[in-house]
């Protein structure tokens, strides 16, 4: 669509849009205009202090209607904004947000896009063409004062999509690094891909991702829109809403970088990519395509390697808990076991063990699907089930290659598990994951399996459960005034409640994700006692080996996670929500 084309639209007024589109009446409107005038704000303002109109659906139905990208300013990273002092006077004068400068084009944030009055104030300022970008009003005042952002570069992205320039991808920030050199695509395909204006719009999403700490990036297509969106400290927040027509584009850029049929859009496609960051860093990503009935969704994880240089103290053990896994590991043979839901960083809690252990002297062998982080002096092997890599396989070959450790990415079915109990119980220390909801039940699960229980009791010697639960943002956390009745009910004992600490609870601020900032580990470490094995043998319960590891000291993992709240950490709502017991 040329710019001309889309120049009408954007003439409308915001009043005008909500009327075109059946969200006001013509009388509403004039009543909107009359209120606004007599009380010297904007229509926008009139519409939202009114609560004639959510700001979101404002944002939403503006942005659809007058063909803007739309932007999250609760979701962008800080950065600098432009500091022409022009510009700040333009943002304090009209209630607008500079965000970059692109050639003879000016994008600018607004929560009132194509006021000809502003945006012919603006031209003559500055003697530039203005794009708009579609903002909420009511995070238009914070991000005036407070937010630096990075987000320029996604919306000059987005707006220059629909131009047709081709960008140069000499001059990204991002440099793929291949893993196998006789890995080729054909020049033709890779040259209309590079070419394409998406190629800096994901280059930015994913310096974004980077910024904010995001664990996932999703890319989802629909019927009348394309959204992408974060997973930032456990939570999934939308971040950009760029136009549809790119998502065909987008997805073939993506497929590329990881190594996928590019033509192939019916079936799942799994995949990697390696790319060498601005600042040096050689970042792993894991990618999923998924069909939809719109297009391809795809799942992009990020695997920064450097998470597991941070070591066991940085994954929030209380001191026994490191006490007791430590001495686990130390142990020449069984096997240690990590539990937990999808995401919950069993793969993180693996690779600080094996961190530890990997010394000159010991040859450590891991099986995983894929492989997540990369370690120099592990001999890491990906599982591939299309050519009969499997992990049984994989497990039946370590053992020919003098292992001394061994990991197993995830025990599924029998052969597995029993091939690790066999490696476990022949002097190998085997470390392995299940998705277990805590330590006692790991045990149930294996016999269900169909692991007889003496090789359970033999093999097994510690097992941690775990999960990853919000930490309190430091810079705004307030006390909270929580009734002794409602301590008690989520799991403190009356001991507990003595000394002078208090619980925590969310605010939010610029700084931080509603009052949340990163995540923090809560744990249940279970060692297999003499005790325990005894139980196992008798063919116990899940509950009587729950009771006994109480009886031992061994924490739920409630209690794991209400020793995060005394310490002021995170909130009770967030624990009592991680741990729903």
């Amino acid at each position: 669509m040329s710019n001309a084309a889309r120049a009408a639209p954007k003439r409308m007024s915001a009043l005008d849009v909500l009327v075109a589109n059946n969200r006001l009446t013509p009388t509403q409107a004039r009543a909107v205009a009359m209120a606004a005038a007599t009380n010297r704000v904007s229509p926008v303002a009139e519409l939202v202090t009114g609560k004639t109109i959510t700001s979101r659906e404002l944002a939403h139905t503006l942005a659809r209607a007058m063909d803007c990208p739309l932007l999250d300013l609760g979701a962008i990273a800080y950065g600098q904004l432009p500091r022409d002092p022009g510009f700040v006077a333009l943002q304090q004068r009209f209630q607008i947000l500079v965000l970059a400068r692109r050639s003879n084009r000016l994008l600018v944030a607004s929560a009132e896009p194509g006021n000809e009055e502003v945006e012919n104030t603006i031209m003559q300022a500055t003697k530039l063409a203005v794009e708009w970008v579609v903002v909420e009003f009511d995070k238009l005042p914070q991000a005036n004062n407070t937010l630096e952002t990075v987000a320029s570069s996604v919306i000059a992205a987005q707006a220059a999509a629909p131009s047709g320039d081709e960008l140069n991808p000499a001059s990204f920030d991002f440099e793929s690094v291949a893993e196998d050199d006789n890995q080729q695509i054909e020049d033709g395909r890779q040259a209309e891909i590079d070419n394409a204006p998406v190629v800096r719009f994901f280059q930015t999403m994913l310096d974004q991702a980077l910024q904010l700490g995001a664990s996932d990036l999703h890319f989802e297509p629909y019927e009348a829109r394309y959204r992408v969106r974060f997973r930032i400290d456990g939570e999934l927040r939308e971040v950009a809403s760029p136009p549809t027509r790119i998502k065909v584009k987008l997805a073939s850029r993506i497929k590329v970088l990881a190594r996928l049929d590019i033509s192939e859009k019916r079936v799942p496609q799994d995949g990697r990519m390696k790319l060498k960051m601005r600042d040096g860093r050689v970042i792993d990503f894991r990618v999923s395509t998924l069909p939809t009935l719109y297009g391809e969704k795809i799942v992009i994880r990020i695997l920064d390697s450097s998470v597991t240089k941070l070591g066991i103290d940085a994954l929030g053990y209380e001191p026994e808990e490191k006490n007791r896994l430590l001495q686990a590991i130390a142990r020449p043979n069984g096997m240690i076991l990590v539990t937990g839901p999808t995401g919950s960083g069993k793969t993180v809690s693996l690779y600080a063990c094996l961190n530890l252990l990997n010394r000159d002297g010991v040859n450590i062998a891991t099986a995983e699907d894929p492989s997540e982080i990369n370690m120099p002096g592990i001999n890491q092997v990906n599982v591939n089930e299309k050519t009969g890599l499997t992990f049984a396989a994989a497990l039946k070959s370590f053992l020919r290659q003098d292992p001394d450790i061994i990991m197993v990415g995830e025990i599924r079915d029998l052969e597995t598990a029993d091939i690790s109990i066999k490696a476990a119980q022949t002097g190998h220390l085997v470390l392995s994951t299940l998705h277990t909801n805590d330590a006692p039940a790991t045990l149930n699960r294996l016999r269900n399996m169909g692991i007889a229980p003496f090789n359970i009791a033999s093999s097994v010697i510690l097992i941690t459960a775990q999960r990853l639960t919000r930490k309190l943002c430091p810079a705004c956390k307030t006390p909270h005034d929580v009734p002794r009745a409602a301590l008690l009910e989520a799991g403190f004992e009356p001991e507990d409640l003595e000394g002078n600490w208090v619980p925590y609870q969310a605010v939010g601020c610029a700084k931080c994700n509603n009052g949340y900032k990163g995540r923090l580990g809560i744990y249940q470490v279970m060692p297999i006692s003499e005790a325990i094995q005894r139980l196992i043998l008798e063919d116990a319960s899940q509950m009587d080996i729950a009771q006994q590891a109480r009886r031992e000291g061994v924490r739920t993992m409630r209690q794991s996670g209400l020793l995060k709240v005394k310490a002021g950490l995170t909130s009770i709502e967030e624990i009592v929500g991680a741990t729903n017991e």
